[in-house]
C-alpha cells in the first residue's frame, strides 16, 4: 500500500546570485523531532552565515508543517520552501537553505526565487520516491532451491536483501505487503513445499519516481 511521497536520499546544491551563496541541504526524516535536530546541528556547524533557513513537513498526510525564515523578511524564505515541497506532495522530510549575504539585497521577490530555486535543486539531487508499505520474509531453503528463486527475484515483484549459507540458505526476502500470501504460496511451489518460513515483519519500501 502507497503511504507517502519524500526524498530517495541526502540532496545538496549550491546556487549564486549577486554575489549571495545559498546552500541547501535535504535529508528524510522520520519524525519532527529528528528534523528538529538536523536544523539544530546546521545551525551549530553553519554560525558564520547570514541565514540558516528551515523548512519541515512530517506525517504521511502532511499532518505537520513549520518553517521560519530566520531573519529574512517574512515570508520570503522558509515558507515559501514549505509550500513549495507541500505543493509536490512530499513529507517526511526536512530542508535547510543556507545564505552567505554577497552585499547585494535581491529584494522580496528575489529572495522567494532564490530559496524555492536552490531548495529545488537539493530535492531533485536527493531524488523523489515513492515510499510503500513492505514485509521482510526470513526463510531457509534447501540448495538445489537457491537459483529458481534468485532467478524468480529477477521479475521485480521481491528482492533477496541478505542470503547466509550453512547447512541451509537462510534468506530475507522484501516484498509489498499486499504481496505476501501470494509470494509466500509462489515460494512453497518453487521448492516443491520444502521451503521454511522462519519470520515475517513489516518493513517500508522506496521506489524512486
Amino acid at each position: 500500500m502507497h503511504l507517502y511521497r519524500t526524498l530517495f536520499s541526502y540532496g545538496e546544491a549550491e546556487y549564486i546570485i549577486d554575489r549571495s551563496r545559498f546552500i541547501a541541504r535535504a535529508l528524510p526524516v522520520a519524525s519532527y523531532e529528528e528534523a528538529q535536530d538536523y536544523v539544530s546541528q546546521i545551525k551549530q556547524e553553519f554560525k558564520d552565515a547570514t541565514h540558516n533557513v528551515p523548512a519541515i513537513i512530517v506525517g504521511n498526510k502532511q499532518e505537520l508543517k513549520w518553517a521560519s525564515d530566520d531573519g529574512e523578511p517574512g515570508g520570503t524564505s522558509g515558507f515559501p520552501v514549505m509550500n513549495m515541497l507541500a505543493d509536490e506532495g512530499l513529507t517526511n522530510l526536512v530542508v535547510v537553505i543556507t545564505r552567505y549575504f554577497g552585499g547585494i539585497k535581491l529584494g522580496t521577490g528575489g529572495l522567494v526565487r532564490a530559496y524555492t530555486h536552490t531548495a529545488k535543486l537539493a530535492v531533485a539531487e536527493a531524488g523523489i520516491c515513492e515510499v510503500y508499505e513492505g514485509v521482510v520474509i526470513e526463510c531457509r531453503i534447501d540448495y538445489s532451491y537457491l537459483a529458481k528463486i534468485q532467478n524468480k527475484a529477477k521479475d521485480g515483484r521481491f528482492e533477496i536483501a541478505s542470503s547466509e549459507y550453512g547447512e541451509k540458505v537462510e534468506l530475507k526476502l522484501i516484498c509489498l505487503a499486499e504481496d505476501e500470501d501470494s509470494l509466500k504460496s509462489e515460494l512453497l511451489d518453487l521448492t516443491a513445499g520444502t521451503i521454511c518460513m522462519l519470520s515475517s515483519e513489516k518493513t517500508l519500501m522506496k521506489k524512486l519516481v
